[in-house]
């Protein structure tokens, strides 16, 4: 588990697509230096191309769409037992700094606890989320998810599980948690493009959850209109890049049975109810 973690964060500090522009970057002008003309020259064309592409268009959109429409909000839920709550909106060293709750992007997984707390007031709720960062593992999300639900009084209904790193410890320290696999009805809330392999992780784990996808991001099916806006389109880009590769490497490592997880016939169903 440790290697895991500590290789796919190795892996994503030169993978990452900004990242990669500046090694593309670096390449060419070494090359250019060193007399390899015509490949230096070729690099740093292409460097360019893309890095007016990502300033004019959302590419990203073209890889966020598919994970985000793979699982459909729910239609009919009915005696919901309980509800898990994945990290990653949470924005830990800011909100130490400041001392106040600091969220991310991707903001509405913990937003969604007071809702759905009201919609379904018998229900457990576990918020599950550590530290993703290998240079700072001292800020946790839960941290900032239990102060946050400290001030809107929730603080008792919400099971805080903080030592989790990536989506697969969210499930089995979830699981360690709970005691082993709950019955009845849960939800899983998570971002849209992040629903997929997190499916899939529980799946594996033996918890047939269901999906409740939030934050979703992507508008266009291929990302080809014009958003200028170099920053925001970098990010969607890699945030779905590293999904596809999360994806893969979940696959490839048993973390999940199937390589793109889809909702199971017997969740197609129509009104959500407590």
């Amino acid at each position: 588990m440790d290697s895991f973690f500590t290789v796919s964060k190795l892996f994503w500090f030169f993978a990452r697509p900004d990242h990669l522009l500046v090694w593309m970057l670096l390449l060419g002008l070494f090359s250019l230096w060193v007399g390899w003309k015509r490949f230096g020259g070729v690099l740093l064309g292409c460097n360019l191309i893309l890095f007016l592409l990502f300033m004019l268009m959302p590419l990203g959109d073209a890889l966020l769409m598919p994970l985000e429409k793979r699982f459909p909000q729910p239609q009919q839920l009915t005696n919901v037992q309980g509800i898990v709550v994945l990290g990653g909106g949470e924005l830990a060293e800011e909100s130490e700094f400041w001392g106040q709750p600091q969220v991310n992007q991707a903001g509405e997984r913990l937003m969604m606890i007071p809702m759905l707390a009201r919609q379904f007031p018998n229900a457990k709720i576990v918020f599950t989320g550590g530290s993703g960062s290998a240079l700072r593992p001292e800020f946790r999300g839960g941290d900032v998810a239990a102060g946050y639900l400290q001030s809107l009084g929730l603080s008792d209904r919400v099971m805080i599980e903080r030592n989790s790193r990536n989506t697969y410890e969210n499930a089995v320290y979830t699981l360690d948690e709970l005691g082993g696999v709950p019955e009845g009805n849960w939800l899983l809330v998570t971002s849209a493009f992040h629903m997929p392999r997190s499916i899939g992780v529980f799946r594996r784990q033996g918890w047939g959850i269901t999906a409740y996808p939030v934050d979703y991001r992507a508008l266009s099916a291929n990302g080809a209109r014009l958003d200028p806006s170099l920053w925001e389109n970098l990010r969607d880009t890699e945030t779905a890049l590293r999904e596809w590769v999360g994806l893969v490497a979940y696959y490839l490592s048993g973390k999940t049975s199937q390589l793109f997880p889809a909702p199971l016939p017997s969740e197609s169903a129509a009104t959500v109810t407590p």
